[in-house]
């Protein structure tokens, strides 16, 4: 009998459902939701860097792709469905009360931004962040930040946490604890009524959180305290255990299946960020750098316990036993901004439109002209030689997740002459995201790690052939992209069917369900040798800027 499983992957924009066989991997069905409160801007001020999310968001979308997918289906797959796995963005934390509810669901913070969920891309907690790295230079010669690239980010939850306890004296005293997107959903679907009693994903703690077994899980209290007596007492209201993705986290409650339209209470997987799943969905090995390619970039590896044995990889976003595959060791990095950055050049280049939209267009119209425009700049550009132009430009526009966090810096675009116009520095900013690559390749390099090639996933990778040829060129290895456009919610699906009891392990899971590739782009050896020295330029400015 055919067995089938439910993949939630909440987005930055939405959420996507996909209903899969276990058997073959073959996507069912699907549905997606865009949440409405984000949708309008709403809890977001993008001049200080803050972007907050509501429950409800979360909630609401949930229910609409769940729904529509159990009310499309034949009664005899919908008795057959086995399991459910979710992933989402991260690092993204929540206040919540000591039942484990997010205190943006009562009615005294339903419109307070601070008790809501901060995305990853807030950036509102540089000053903590800084204040966490300063106490653990100094923190009596034990770095609690080594297993996470030794720099501690204001995109994770402790900087986040901290930012929120200082600036909103309400939600400090209503908060018991905080959670992560992708353990509250599990916690919401079993009936978790005890914020203790929330099981926490290996993924988000290590990466994100400091958490190791070396350190009997989190930072000491002490340590808290040295960082800002706020924290005090704060991890013994967190959490010690920590759990990977192939765990079940408990069993549906009858009122969710009862929401969801299910016949029975189904097992509910350990969550994990999108990233990490996607990587599993995607076909990850060892020796492949996987890419998702989003608003961001997520580079995630799996490298065995021999290789990683006393090696430590500076300026990443951590290596963590088991964050991606079980029995291997996950690693981590990324680039702050990707398709942002292109989508930042879209809206500057056609915002006279919006001086005469209220005139002459509708909003549906306008984008669709603005997407217009930017596949015009991508075919305009794909005829640019990289040796015809001389523009270099920095991709940190929201800041530099990889190598070494910092969220101080910005971008650039350098060289410009009355000549440059608009193909030119579209292609100057692909050129750049591609050297942000090469850079995250070069770390990894640098401490003994082999990639043979990198494999990418998202919607920039299968839309942008320029984008995937450039960066095999500057990276100088083959880019496979892989063929399914779900692959974040499928690698959720393969835990699914591990917690679901299909398979033993998520190794026998991925063989059967990830996807398969599409295309492969190789490099060209000719512009293999011009982006060298154009990469060389690009690391030579950055340490000019970062000097600045």
């Amino acid at each position: 009998m055919e067995k089938f499983v439910i993949g939630i992957d909440y987005g930055t924009d939405s959420c996507r459902a996909v209903l899969v066989n276990t058997e073959n991997g073959n996507i069912v069905d699907s549905e997606v939701f865009y949440y409405l409160r984000w949708k309008k801007g709403l809890y977001c001020n993008p001049e200080i860097f803050q972007y907050r999310q509501h429950p409800l968001d979360y909630i609401e979308s949930l229910k609409e792709t769940v729904k529509a997918i159990t009310g499309r289906i034949d009664r005899k797959i919908l008795e057959n469905i086995i399991a459910i796995s979710v992933d989402t963005t991260g690092s993204t934390p929540c206040a919540i009360n000591e039942e484990g509810v997010p205190l943006a669901l009562t009615s005294e913070f339903s419109e307070n931004p601070n008790a809501m969920f901060i995305l990853w891309k807030d950036h509102t907690s540089i000053k903590e962040a800084e204040d966490i790295n300063d106490t653990t230079k100094n923190w009596k010669g034990l770095n609690y930040t080594k297993y996470i690239g030794g720099v501690y980010s204001s995109e994770w939850f402790f900087a986040k946490m901290l930012h929120i306890l200082r600036n909103d004296e309400k939600v400090r005293e209503a908060a018991y604890s905080f959670v992560e997107h992708c353990d509250y959903i599990p916690a919401l679907l079993t009936g978790v009524k005890n914020a203790e009693d929330i099981k926490r994903s290996r993924c988000a703690a290590g990466h994100k959180a400091m958490w190791n077994k070396e350190f009997d899980g989190l930072p000491s209290n002490e340590y808290f305290k040295a960082i800002d007596p706020l924290l005090d007492g704060i991890a013994d209201r967190l959490f010690k255990d920590t759990y990977t993705s192939d765990y079940c986290a408990g069993e549906m409650t009858q009122e969710w299946a009862d929401e969801l339209g299910l016949l029975s209470r189904i097992k509910v997987g350990i969550g994990a960020f999108d990233c990490h799943m996607g990587a599993v969905g995607g076909n990850i090995k060892q020796g492949s750098m996987l890419k998702v390619m989003g608003t961001s970039t997520c580079d995630v590896m799996v490298e065995d316990y021999e290789t990683m044995d006393g090696v430590l990889v500076e300026g990443i976003c951590g290596q963590v036993d088991g964050s991606v595959v079980p029995g291997m060791i996950g690693l981590e990095a990324g680039q702050s901004a990707f398709g942002d950055v292109y989508d930042w050049f879209k809206k500057l280049v056609s915002y006279p439109l919006k001086l005469m939209s209220s005139e002459k267009y509708a909003e549906s119209e306008l984008e669709e002209i603005e997407d217009k425009i930017l596949l015009s700049l991508e075919e305009e550009a794909s005829k640019i030689s990289p040796s015809e132009s001389s523009l270099v430009s920095l991709d940190w526009i929201n800041g530099r997740r990889t190598p070494y966090a910092n969220q101080n810096l910005k971008g650039a675009i350098t060289g410009i002459s009355l000549a440059t116009d608009a193909p030119i520095v579209y292609r100057s900013l692909i050129e750049a995201t591609a050297f942000g690559a090469r850079a995250i390749a070069d770390r990894f390099k640098e401490c003994g790690i082999k990639i043979d090639d990198a494999i990418a996933i998202g919607g920039v990778a299968k839309k942008s052939p320029l984008n995937m040829q450039i960066c095999a060129n500057v990276m100088n290895i083959p880019i496979k992209v892989c063929e399914s456009e779900q692959c974040v919610a499928l690698g959720a699906s393969i835990f699914a069917a591990v917690v679901g009891g299909v398979y033993d392990d998520a190794l026998h899971a991925q063989k059967k369900m990830a996807s398969s590739f599409e295309k492969i782009y190789y490099p060209e050896e000719d512009q293999v040798e011009i982006y060298e020295e154009l990469y060389k330029k690009y690391l030579k400015i950055g340490m000019f800027f970062e000097k600045l």
